[in-house]
């Protein structure tokens, strides 16, 4: 009996998600065997026209199952509702936001049931994605739903957070898409403590090992001892202890301009950052072509490329699928299939 399959969702219509989708099929057929595209099937058709040499053909499918039933070098495409009409290309459009919504809610609903062994996302648009009135910012929030609903259980009980890794380096978020002076606030003893147990937890099971957690402060020089703010002292260094009592390897505070060099060079497995771009901007400075976004806490395996809807280059032929090929490795590596 096969494995179970792995879905993408299509992502934002209007931007890259489909080329690169329809690339990454194009050019790994081996990887994306078992795999199958929650989307539109005219929306992916057009999206193959963008394609140089010999396009995958589409193969429309009802189940997951039937993904594995396609024929080769073919894109299985399992639409989840009725056709949507076409969209220009790089510009913000309330039904690729609620399509791109749609195709995600499916697709974890479909993990949460069993019926495939992980979730790969194409990148969204947030502007998109509120213009349909959809109530999350982005992936992650909308999947933490999904998963607390599933379970029965409140949002909040469902705690889950962003993780950025690449060959070079990983690291882990404590907060996500708020703004810079909520995110702040969001320096708490509790989410340091439930960030460091979350990467503790995923690591452990991807390295076969307890990782070695190295924390940023949040201030300048970690706050040079209290001189440039005492968040150090008074918040993450009490939640790293909390941490350490319960066997957890949590190294630092350090100074934020150098502890992403540090674990680089191999003293850390992951760095657990304060706020979005503290942790962002290093790795992808490394190279978006190989970053992988992976949701940890999640009852199902959820990863995406390291790169937005591009609506820049979107619609040109230009996109770069490198990314959503390597969230396709990761994928089949944290689902082990």
């Amino acid at each position: 009996m096969p494995a179970l399959p792995i879905a993408i969702s299509m992502g934002d219509a209007a931007g890259i998600g489909p080329e690169i989708i329809a690339k990454a099929f194009q050019a790994e057929p081996a990887l994306l065997q078992g795999c199958f595209v929650v989307g539109d099937v005219a929306l992916m058709r057009r999206a193959c026209a963008l394609l140089a040499g010999v396009a995958p053909a589409l193969a429309p499918i009802a189940t997951p199952a039937q993904a594995w039933q396609a024929p080769p070098r073919c894109i299985p495409v399992l639409q989840p509702g009725p056709d949507t009409p076409a969209m220009a290309y790089g510009a913000v459009s309330a039904a690729a936001g609620r399509l791109a919504a749609d195709c995600v809610a499916w697709g974890a609903r479909a993990a949460l049931r069993g019926e495939v062994a992980a979730l790969v996302t194409a990148p969204v648009h947030k502007e998109a994605l509120a213009a349909a009135g959809v109530p999350y910012p982005g992936h992650t929030e909308l999947l933490q739903a999904e998963a607390a609903a599933h379970a029965g259980r409140p949002v909040a009980e469902m705690p889950v957070r962003m993780m950025l890794a690449n060959p070079e380096l990983r690291t882990v978020l404590v907060s996500i898409h708020v703004a810079l002076r909520a995110a702040l606030d969001a320096v708490t003893f509790d989410n340091v403590l439930q960030t460091l147990r979350i990467t503790h937890a995923a690591l452990q099971s991807v390295l076969g090992r307890a990782p070695r957690i190295g924390v940023a402060g949040l201030n300048p020089h970690a706050g040079e001892g209290g001189l440039f703010g005492r968040e150090e002292i008074d918040t993450i260094a009490p939640a790293m202890a909390a941490a350490r009592a319960e066997g957890i390897d949590a190294q630092g505070p350090y100074a934020p301009d150098t502890v992403f060099m540090r674990a680089r060079n191999g003293a850390f497995d992951v760095v657990v950052a304060m706020y979005h771009d503290q942790g962002l901007i290093p790795v992808k400075y490394l190279g978006v072509e190989q970053g992988v976004n992976v949701t940890l806490g999640l009852p199902l395996v959820r990863t995406s490329p390291d790169h937005g809807t591009a609506f820049d280059i979107a619609g040109t032929g230009q996109a770069d699928a490198r990314s959503l090929v390597e969230a396709l490795r990761m994928a089949r590596q944290l689902a082990r299939v």
